[in-house]
């Protein structure tokens, strides 16, 4: 067995010994016959983000070669809004390296994700997953860069109230048992994540917590490592389906909300991301940030007001995103600064060996740590579109690429001060704000409309539907109206409990 599969979590890569996106029709087929695989179920997402499932029984070899081969058809009407229902037969084709053991099957199960195809066997134009794979092939195309990301994906636990150990209201932060209820569910669906090709880099539990009439709320968080853009993903869709699932098992619920409740921490889906080049990360030049990732940033500022359109999909999303809390609204960004909407965390770029000044009986060395250093983008939350969210970063990063005044941009919004202060409100008067509601987002969006559409990246109905969509709402002046009223936002959070 390989070193890069001896100590893989994934079944199938452990049994095939080679890495998922090696995976071949033949494997599958391979690895069915020899573990007793009695069932095979196609997962695509949705107009909702969510995935669907369609089950197939394997009744022979030749049956399960003509499901792996052909895919199957789907009604794309009812899976998509702009699809109309007269010219609605869409083709579900599966990805086989996205396939995985069903940890929660009763009977020993296969999932695979699948890609849309229409009626003349090419992809799906307004297929979310195949935006994403366009924003990419773009981005390699004009700029000679690949893009790797990671998603940090925030969530609450809401269970009956315990009486004992109660952590602080809003002092979770990496609390341990017993004043923190529910490590071993994070800890169990994080082996399934791994399970199933989820690249995690840890979980903990978040700031959040309190307690709501008999029931407590546990946030808790699971970040990931940056990989593919495509992968990463696929690695947050699964991700959310299998907390939901295990949570069902455990009688309990979690939602992926923006906010619950006024004054407690909302949950987000920071996204870290590091343009690559020959296997190299680029954000880092001769120990400092460079201007390939300023230039990233830049874009990324740009674009901001449009972002929320993909990553902040439904009216609790701009309860989040208010002032004097730690989710932005201005349009800046930072180093290790938790007060701006894109944070350059902290990159250990010392050269302290810090593992030998720990550990005496270590080597003397130094260990490269460049390629850890990310660029973070803090704005959106658990209603993001995840598909369309990395497709609108990716063109993000290829517009600061191309524009010509991007060093300028980033220079002009750079600050280094917790901008949440009233000494620094002067600061705050220049720099330009986040919409306050899914219907400015819309506009927005329709504003900027034209930079996405750039290369074929997103089709134009697509654009519109989704501007539609935010604008339904009718939210303008929903914060005012009801920011002091628990009972109505609570109705709200009801309303988007399961949203994304």
């Amino acid at each position: 067995m390989s070193n890069s599969t001896s100590m893989n979590p994934n079944p199938l890569v452990q049994y095939l010994n080679k890495p998922a996106d090696q995976f071949t029709k033949a494997d599958l087929i391979k690895y069915i016959e020899d573990n007793n695989i009695e069932m095979v179920n196609f997962r695509y997402a949705a107009h909702d983000g969510r995935l669907k499932t369609l089950n197939f029984v394997i009744s022979s070899r030749d049956h399960l070669d003509t499901i792996l081969t052909c895919g199957e058809r789907v009604d794309g009407s009812s899976l998509f809004k702009h699809i109309e229902a007269g010219s609605s037969d869409l083709y579900v084709i599966p990805r086989y390296k996205t396939a995985f053991v069903n940890p929660f099957a009763q009977v020993p199960t296969i999932d695979i994700l699948c890609s849309f195809y229409n009626k003349d066997g090419e992809p799906l134009d307004s297929a979310p997953e195949h935006i994403l794979r366009k924003a990419h092939q773009a981005l390699k195309d004009e700029t000679g860069y690949s893009f790797e990301v990671m998603g940090e994906l925030e969530y609450y636990v809401i269970s009956k109230r315990q009486e004992l150990f109660h952590a602080d209201d809003q002092r979770g932060y990496h609390e341990s048992a017993p004043f923190v209820k529910w490590g071993d569910f994070r800890r169990k669906a994080m082996l399934y994540i791994a399970q199933t090709g989820g690249l995690i880099k840890y979980g903990h539990s978040e700031v959040g917590n309190f307690t709501l009439g008999e029931y407590e709320y546990e946030q808790n968080e699971i970040e990931f490592t940056p990989t593919t853009l495509e992968d990463a993903a696929d690695q947050l869709l699964i991700a959310k389906w299998i907390l939901r699932n295990l949570a069902r098992e455990y009688g309990v619920n979690i939602t992926f909300a923006p906010k619950i409740t006024v004054g407690k921490a909302g949950s987000g889906l920071h996204v870290h991301t590091r343009l690559m080049k020959d296997g190299r990360n680029v954000m880092v030049e001769n120990g400092k940030l460079s201007d390939v990732a300023k230039r990233a940033i830049a874009g990324y500022l740009t674009l901001a007001p449009s972002l929320t359109a993909f990553g902040n999909q439904n009216p609790t999303s701009y309860f989040r995103l208010v002032p004097h809390q730690e989710a932005p609204t201005n349009i800046c960004w930072g180093d290790r600064n938790r007060s701006v909407l894109v944070r350059v965390p902290l990159g250990w770029l010392g050269k302290a060996n810090m593992a030998k000044s720990v550990n005496p009986l270590e080597p003397d060395g130094i260990f490269d740590h460049s390629q850890k250093q990310t660029v973070e983008f803090r704005c959106p939350d658990g209603s993001a579109d995840i598909y369309l969210l990395l497709a609108g970063l990716t063109v993000a990063a290829r517009h600061g690429l191309q524009m010509s005044d991007a060093l300028t941009i980033a220079e002009k919004n750079y600050v280094d001060v917790n901008i949440f202060h009233d000494e620094h409100k002067e600061k705050v008067k220049s720099l330009a704000q986040l919409p306050v509601s899914c219907y400015d987002s819309a506009q927005e969006l329709l504003r900027q409309a034209d930079i996405y559409k750039a290369y074929g990246v997103f089709p134009q109905s697509l654009i519109e539907g989704l501007a539609n969509k935010l604008m339904s709402f009718n939210d303008q002046h929903l914060r005012e109206e009801i920011a002091n009223n628990q009972a109505a936002i609570l109705d709200l959070v009801n309303r988007y409990f399961h949203c994304g």
